[in-house]
């Protein structure tokens, strides 16, 4: 693959996390305008490579070398809405439910291993 390919590819990688992407397509009802917002991530890679390997001294081989290597990755997450009503704007975020869930969870055994540790200490005390 050629520098040049690279780079076009790169370029359409990142035009891929652009502002139409963290800004919805508004929505007009009722003289309220409804503007989605979302996080957008972007990250990528790349790679290269040349030279030769050792000669095997078992086996006959020829020395070789070569690479090439590239990665991309695109997250987006919703974010909230802005609320433009009566030349006024708001912001109401999205709810993670399942950060909510799973911060229970995480509360709930902490709370657990605390209070099993206060119930041996107290039968230990007792005998």
């Amino acid at each position: 693959m050629d520098s040049t390919t690279l780079l076009d590819k790169a370029k359409a990688a990142t035009d891929n996390a652009a502002v139409s992407r963290v800004f919805g397509e508004p929505v007009e009802r009722d003289g309220i305008v409804l503007l989605p917002v979302a996080k957008v991530s972007a990250g990528g890679g790349g790679g290269g490579g040349s030279g030769s390997a050792p000669a095997s001294e078992s086996a006959e081989s020829t020395p070789q070398g070569e690479g090439s290597g590239a990665g991309y990755g695109l997250s987006a997450k919703p974010a909230g809405v802005f609320i433009l009503k009566d030349g006024e704007v708001t912001w109401k975020p999205a709810i993670d439910v399942n950060k909510i869930i799973i911060g229970g969870q995480v509360v709930a055994v902490v709370a657990l291993l605390v209070a099993r540790s206060v119930l041996r200490r107290h039968l230990r005390r007792r005998s």
